[in-house]
């Protein structure tokens, strides 16, 4: 491991063969996250499943990739960032095979959960990566680098997923990953150092990874569940139950643990936990609405696939102008102001797609609410995540990045587990194109209270710099959050 001082210069090749890796590793699981989406109804058609079965296909990938993220991170820490990142992508590479070859729905949401083990694996290391390889000064040019390139792949990713939905098959969704993974690997081998945490030891958290896993898929299936047999049967009572132990277990577990995946004294600071608290009310409600609007445009008004994937196109343009200037501001000003203001602006958006009915006009109908959609996230996200970055020890920068990724994550995938019963849709069958639109019209009005909700929690506990102690400002956005990444 390279010393503080010796690190890779960013202008260097060496540099810029690390800078590719990690990029390419990382936009592995965001194109992933981003393009699926489009391809729930032609995979539903395909496959001949209803939207539960759908909903099983984003819930899998989310749910191992939440539950596994902390233990992602203290492997990599632990045995080195480079050789569990390139675990993680080759992991993810066969599972995508195994996605693209699937023969039905089950085998399919199974594929897909092993998806998400191989992106808890590289997810944490792409950024530890960077971190610990470059020099110290050229670090936050290296992370504004890998923010920015990745941002750019994202914003392709539906777009090349409606492309390839219209001239081939769903199934090259995944498939296409295995050649990418194999670049990767080869890189990363020849250019990548091998890092690892300095102060890293003691066992790794096998039973704490086990049980917030565990508690996750207990309650996501409760959630699932409810939309077709209601809130008040045994089979979503008991899961939601068993999730609620398994999550004190996990807690109870972390307090006394010598080497928790989760430190709780974290959250003794108000900054931090407010800013998670923010984090995920406003990321449940983005998820759930990105969840249903691809759906929606193609089977409710007739959108192709290649138009539903271009839908969001402009709310990462959006964001890619102006969240670096919104980073900017944020820290010259403090984050309360945007944070409380920045989802009510999300939450205007979202109302916004009650106009859509079954025309689905782009231009009268949808491309407002994208647009206001993607000044509040330019306006919240770069802000949130370096508040939650900033509320923490130094000492814990990796947990503190780590958590409010799980907790994005968890929000999500809560949130699209439990759309179905909130919105009055019965995932179970097939829907008629008015009932879709009208699901989507009850979503946005709930997912735009609790943005509401978002910016009140904000107002009541992020405080800025000097009206509360914290942490010195971090200088980038490192939280990868396929939530906010359509």
């Amino acid at each position: 491991m390279a010393a503080a001082g010796d690190g890779i210069a960013y202008a260097s090749p060496a540099g810029r063969w690390v800078l590719l890796t990690t990029i390419l590793g990382s936009g592995l699981a965001s194109l992933d996250a981003s393009v699926v989406n489009v391809a729930l109804p032609t995979i539903g058609r395909d496959l001949d499943v209803d939207l539960t079965a759908l909903q099983g296909v984003v819930t899998a990938y989310t749910l191992t990739l939440a539950g596994l993220l902390l233990l992602g991170g203290s492997l990599g820490d632990r045995f080195g960032r480079r050789r569990v990142f390139c675990l993680g992508v080759a992991w993810f590479a066969l599972a995508s095979l195994l996605c693209g070859l699937a023969p039905g729905a089950g085998t399919l949401v199974a594929a897909r959960a092993l998806q998400g083990v191989g992106a808890a694996l590289l997810t944490p290391g792409s950024l530890a990566i960077l971190e610990a390889s470059f020099r110290p000064a050229d670090r936050a040019r290296a992370i504004g680098a890998w923010s920015g390139l990745g941002g750019v792949a994202t914003a392709l990713g539906p777009l090349l997923g409606g492309w390839l939905l219209q001239v081939a098959s769903w199934r090259w969704l995944f498939l296409l990953n295995v050649p990418l993974a194999v670049v990767v690997l080869v890189v990363a081998a020849r250019h990548v150092p091998e890092t690892r945490a300095p102060g890293a030891h003691g066992r790794v958290d096998w039973p704490g990874a086990v049980l917030v896993t565990a508690a996750l898929a207990a309650a996501t299936s409760g959630l699932v569940g409810a939309g077709a047999t209601g809130w008040a049967s045994g089979s979503v009572l008991v899961p939601l139950v068993l999730g609620v132990v398994l999550l004190g277990a996990f807690l109870l577990r972390q307090a006394r643990a010598r080497d928790p995946l989760l430190p709780l004294d974290l959250f003794r600071r108000r900054q931090f936990s407010g800013v998670n608290a923010v984090t995920f009310v406003v990321y449940g409600a983005l998820s759930a609405t990105l969840f249903l609007l691809p759906v929606v445009l193609q089977d409710g008004a007739g959108y192709s696939p290649l138009a539903a994937g271009a839908t969001l196109l402009p709310v990462t343009l959006v964001m890619l102008l102006l969240s670096a200037r919104s980073g900017a501001l944020a820290a010259r000003r403090g984050p309360r102001l945007q944070l409380s203001a920045g989802p009510v602006v999300v939450a205007a958006g979202l109302l916004l797609l009650v106009r859509v009915d079954q025309r689905g006009d782009y231009l009268t109908q949808v491309l407002p609410a994208v647009l206001v959609f993607g000044l509040g996230l330019a306006v919240t996200v770069a802000p949130l995540t370096s508040t939650a970055l900033a509320a923490a020890p130094v000492e814990h920068a990796g947990v503190a990045s780590a958590t409010n990724n799980v907790v994005a994550r968890t929000a999500g995938l809560l949130s699209v587990a439990v759309l179905p019963a909130l919105v009055g849709l019965d995932a179970s069958r097939a829907l008629p194109p008015a009932a879709l639109v009208a699901g989507l019209h009850t979503a946005a009005v709930l997912a735009a209270g609790v943005c509401v909700l978002g910016g009140v929690l904000a107002a009541l506990t992020i405080r800025d710099p000097g009206r509360a102690p914290t942490a010195p400002a971090c200088s980038h956005c490192a939280v990868d959050a396929p939530a906010l990444r359509p």
